[in-house]
């Protein structure tokens, strides 16, 4: 019996005193008579309160997250034998209680610790304090924060990994879609839309492959480090990252709470604004053929706007608003960043800023609206085709047919190209217009320019013309990861590969969080009294 009351006193001490902030935030002492109430006590102190609870999922509010936790705690404590059996099932019945009269109309659900703690001790006593036997806000907090980036994050991957499967359907109709691509802001070269659209699906892919390399860093618990240097108590860590769907502990207790809760968000939030930058280029290359007068890629008309007062105009309100979230994600990612900076260790500054700026709510709806774009494109081959034909993107392809097929001099072919097209811009002439006796003329030219010894230029009219043809060019490429026909499909192929492997990855992520979640309620029921 002594040493109950030993254990009880014990632990009521640290209860009051291990906690940060021992008496000014003190909530318990601040009695609340509902859910708004009681936040509007913890904002006024300045303890943390929940903001906005996320979407889905049973345990993923705050006050969810720490009767998990306690459910946790309770089951850990009883199986290490820091807590009797008898003192056990009487605490996880004061769990359950919590949990229960939330669901009660004239319930609360409080996002504070101490709050929570003195629902239970209200209806228990104060042996309900047993629960918090080495542990803190700190390390209850940083592992119900590392549980909001993990929803958010896995979130936010499965809308990428949505967008990757739209860029592999659209490229996979548009293999022999030939369009122009720039350098410079400047038509450069013929390409296939599928071409361009694997460039960003192999970027967004980077982008998945760290959101893995994360998870790995992420998925971590600091649960049982108390507030940074552990505590008396023998806890088991392991077991309390077991039950709370993590895949092992975070080492050092310094960091755990107070260290990684920097690096592991800026990680995170480096990749959203990765994301967030290549969906703002996407979307301004659709954007800018909307200042052609005959684009070859635009959104089809039910996703665009009539101007109030130029009846011509169809807006595509649907591109900026997409472009804005992703300027939204890249300036809340720095955000979080500022949130860190220049902050000494442990303040609770940067400890919640992604959440607090609702940088992965955006980055969600950011790539939810590029779906919307995606699926709204309408893509005319035909008068893509008559842009690359309108000027003279294949030009360098001359100076390579020399090289390659005649053993011209590189240089000597670039010159002869080069002052064709200068001819041509002059006269407004187009590639197919051009005099094959004017060609002449400029191979010779640019022959006697670098003293070589034919100067006759060694194309045949018909050579020279299906030279200059953006579909021979595409089609004539070799290499490794060009735009070829061939080449394509075979990128195109391993990339939907790729993104299966991702997608069962996803998968296999929230399937081992709900395994978790079942395998601690079913460690938990069994404390509660056989008539539940």
């Amino acid at each position: 019996m002594r040493t109950r009351k030993t254990l009880l006193h014990l632990a009521v001490v640290y209860a009051l005193f291990a906690s940060s902030g021992v008496l000014a935030a003190n909530t318990a002492e601040l009695p609340c008579r509902t859910t708004a109430e009681c936040a509007e006590q913890a904002r006024k102190i300045g303890a943390t309160v929940d903001k906005s609870a996320l979407k889905g999922g049973a345990y993923e509010s705050q006050f969810s997250w720490l009767n998990r936790i306690n459910k946790a705690s309770i089951v850990m404590l009883i199986e290490e034998g820091i807590v009797s059996a008898p003192q056990g099932r009487r605490i996880a019945g004061g769990v359950q209680h919590v949990i229960d009269q939330a669901a009660q109309p004239d319930g609360k659900s409080p996002s504070d610790v101490l709050q929570v703690e003195q629902i239970m001790i209200d209806k228990i006593g104060p042996e309900a304090s047993l629960i918090h036997s080495g542990r803190s806000r700190q390390d209850m907090y940083a592992t119900y924060r590392l549980a909001v980036l993990r929803a958010q994050v896995l979130d936010y991957s499965d809308a990428l990994n949505a967008s990757r499967a739209r860029l592999l359907k659209i490229a996979g109709d548009n293999v022999d879609t030939l369009i122009p691509a720039y350098t410079n802001g400047v038509q450069a070269m013929p390409i296939s839309y599928a071409h361009y659209l694997l460039a960003f699906e192999a970027a967004f892919e980077r982008d998945a492959q760290r959101i893995h390399e994360l998870y790995a860093r992420l998925n971590l618990s600091p649960m049982g480090t108390a507030v940074l240097a552990n505590s008396g108590w023998p806890l088991n860590r392991e077991r309390l990252a077991t039950l709370l769907g993590f895949d092992g502990v975070r080492e050092n207790s310094l960091d755990s709470s107070q260290v990684s809760t920097f690096d592991i968000p800026l990680e995170a939030a480096g990749i959203a604004s990765s994301s967030a930058i290549r969906v703002g280029a996407l979307i301004g290359d659709i954007h800018t053929q909307y200042h052609q007068t005959r684009p070859w890629l635009l959104l089809e008309e039910g996703s665009t706007y009539t101007s109030s007062a130029m009846p011509q105009k169809r807006n595509p309100g649907l591109l900026m608003r997409t472009r804005e979230s992703a300027s939204d994600v890249v300036g809340l990612a720095g955000a979080t960043t500022i949130r860190a900076h220049n902050v000494t260790t442990g303040m609770t500054d940067y400890k919640a800023a992604f959440e607090d700026l609702g940088l992965f709510k955006s980055a969600t709806d950011m790539f939810e609206r590029l779906g919307m774009v995606l699926d709204a494109l309408v893509i005319n081959p035909e008068r893509a085709m008559e842009e690359l034909d309108a000027d003279w993107t294949t030009s360098m392809e001359l100076a390579d047919t020399l090289e390659r097929e005649h053993k011209v001099p590189f240089r000597i072919g670039h010159s002869f190209a080069s002052l064709i097209v200068g001819q041509a811009r002059d006269q407004g002439l187009l590639p197919k217009e051009f005099p094959y006796a004017d060609a002449q003329k400029l191979y010779t030219k640019a022959a006697q320019k670098y003293n070589w010894k034919d100067q006759r230029l060694p194309l045949s009219e018909s050579a020279f013309r299906a030279t200059l043809s953006p579909r021979t060019m595409v089609e004539t490429r070799k290499g490794t990861g060009g735009p070829q026909p061939a080449e394509v499909k075979r990128m195109l192929a391993e990339a939907g590969k790729r993104l299966q492997a991702d997608e069962s990855w996803m998968g296999e992520r929230r399937q081992q969080l709900i395994k978790a979640d079942e395998a601690l309620d079913k460690a938990f029921v069994k404390l509660l009294p056989a008539s539940r």
